[in-house]
This record gives C-alpha cells, sequence and structure tokens, in this order.
C-alpha cells in the first residue's frame, strides 16, 4: 500500500491533492457531490479585509484551451468567512487554507491577525497592486516580496506559503526573495495576464480588458516554473497550472512539487480532484512506489 501522505512546513495532509483559491469558493457547492474529507487540503475563494464586489460584467471569457478571468477577488470579507465559511469546513477531515489578497502591507497584517491559528495556513496572494506604490504588483520585484513576505511571517501563527505570479522576468529569483523573507512553502503558478477581443464589437471581451489565463493552455510554463523554483530554494512547493488529470500532476512531482492544486479543471468537472488522488495512487501502486514523496523531483535530466 502506496503512502500518499505529505507535510507541507507542518501542514499535514492525507493525499497531496488541493484545489486552488478561486476556483472552490468555499466548498459548500463541491461538497453537495462528494465529501470533501477525501482531499488533501481546500485554499478558499480569496479573501479581502472587507466585502468586495469584484469587477463588472463580462469577467469570464473561454479560450481554446482554458479560460480568462478578471473576477476581481469578490468575496465577503475575511470576517464573514470566519463566522460562516470555517465552521463548514472544519466538519471535514481536510486541511483549510485561507488565501488572502491586500492592497497594502497593512492589509495583509492585519487579515493575517484576524485568521490566527484558525486555519491549517495562509496562502499570501502577491499578484495584487501595492496601492502605496503606484499599483506595481507585491509579487514582480524581488525586493517587494521579501518585504510583505517578512512582514506577514511575522504575525504569522501558522505556515506562511506565498503564491508566486509567473509575470516575471525570473521566477527563480522572486521565489528566493520569497523564501529569504520567511516563506514556509511556495504555490506556482498564479495566473498568466492576457486579453481577448470581440472581432464584432472590436472591442475587449472582458470589461477589465485584460486578465489572468488558466487551463491546460498554462500547463507548460507552470511545470517549466516548478522544475526551476525546485532547483533554488528548499522549502516545499505546491504545483498548480492547468492540472487536469492525474498524470499532470505526476509531471508536477516529478518537476519537484511535493503537492498539487486543481483549479480550472472544477468548473468543468468537479470530480477531478479526488479523481486525480486516485490516479496518483493507483500510479504509485502499479509501478510499486512506496511514497508519493519518493517521485518528488525524479525527473531525468
Amino acid at each position: 500500500m502506496s503512502n500518499m501522505a505529505v507535510d507541507i512546513a507542518g501542514i499535514r495532509m492525507k493525499n497531496p491533492v488541493m484545489t486552488a483559491s478561486g476556483t472552490y469558493g468555499f466548498g459548500r457547492e463541491y461538497g453537495e457531490y462528494f465529501d470533501l474529507s477525501l482531499l488533501g487540503g481546500i485554499v478558499v475563494k480569496g479573501l479581502t479585509l472587507k466585502p468586495r464586489e469584484g469587477n463588472k460584467p463580462p469577467r469570464i471569457a473561454e479560450t481554446p484551451a482554458g479560460i480568462l478571468n478578471s473576477v476581481g477577488l469578490q468575496n465577503p470579507g475575511v470576517e464573514y468567512f470566519l463566522e460562516n465559511e470555517l465552521p463548514f469546513l472544519r466538519k471535514h477531515d481536510v486541511a483549510v487554507i485561507a488565501n488572502i489578497a491586500g492592497n497594502t502591507e497593512e492589509e495583509y497584517c492585519a487579515m493575517t491577525e484576524k485568521l490566527g491559528a484558525s486555519v491549517d495556513g495562509i496562502e499570501l496572494n502577491i499578484s495584487c497592486p501595492n496601492v502605496k506604490e503606484g499599483g506595481v504588483a507585491f509579487g514582480t520585484r524581488p525586493e517587494s516580496v521579501y518585504r510583505i513576505t517578512q512582514r506577514v511571517k511575522a504575525c504569522c501563527k501558522v505556515p506562511l506559503i506565498v503564491k508566486l505570479s509567473p509575470n516575471v522576468t525570473d521566477i527563480r529569483e522572486i521565489a528566493l526573495s520569497a523564501e529569504e523573507g520567511g516563506a514556509d512553502a511556495l504555490s506556482l503558478i498564479n495566473t498568466l495576464l492576457g486579453m481577448a477581443i470581440d472581432i464584432r464589437t472590436r472591442r475587449p471581451i472582458l470589461s477589465n480588458i485584460v486578465g489572468g489565463l488558466s487551463g491546460p493552455a498554462v500547463k507548460p510554463v507552470a511545470v517549466r516554473m516548478v522544475w526551476q523554483v525546485a532547483q533554488a530554494v528548499k522549502i516545499p512547493i505546491i504545483g498548480m497550472g492547468g492540472i487536469t488529470t492525474w498524470e499532470d500532476a505526476v509531471e508536477f512531482i516529478l518537476a519537484g512539487a511535493d503537492a498539487v492544486s486543481v483549479g480550472t479543471a472544477n468548473f468543468g468537472n468537479p470530480f477531478a480532484p479526488v479523481e486525480i488522488a486516485g490516479g496518483l495512487k493507483a500510479y504509485l501502486e502499479a509501478n510499486e512506489i512506496g511514497a508519493i514523496g519518493d517521485i518528488k523531483g525524479k525527473v531525468m535530466i
């Protein structure tokens, strides 16, 4: 019997399959299809300090191998999550990770303090614009990545996962800055910046003009970045970006990921993460591999 358990910087999970933030809400809808305890972890919808309505529609555009989204972090706020959504999630045997987003360092710290130790981990979304620095995203400059990670880590009572943006020149440089700032783990990649145009109206399809591209189209980029980061850092990595099947998940683990997150695939198949976990286990047993960690980073270069 192969061992599927993983430990991500102290976050213990029965298997390495998680759900990606922004694609799973707070688990209620998917809980109608299967027992959420079958998952390794749930990363909840991105939270902000106060409730947020998000961007104006249209906010979603389909692409040949994925979707563009500019939802704009619509969410009920961190306090609502703590009072109304977390109790539901805590009824299940699954790690709960809160994804947080802010426009200032102070907002990130305030949310981290409110969450305290009520969740199993915090995922830091650093793709947000830093309003005090002219709107440049926190995650695109090594010095800002180091600073925001260091500040949040100082008030964080649970493992801190920093989610990396792929919209950078050198992903390794960004990853090292997060590690040096005190990150306990990394997750990558967030969405790639993209755009779609309606040729009949000659206008952008998204009201926000640009949006984040996710789905199978980004998978080769994500696998490459996970492989590069795994060569550069010593902390655990959660790989994501276009994972649809268990074979995709194996690729990420071979590239150096300790765990994987399933995102866009959930929209087309609510059973995707459970099927991926089952496929991973069958793969290990068919190849007589004792534990999922035995194939981590074992790509043969």
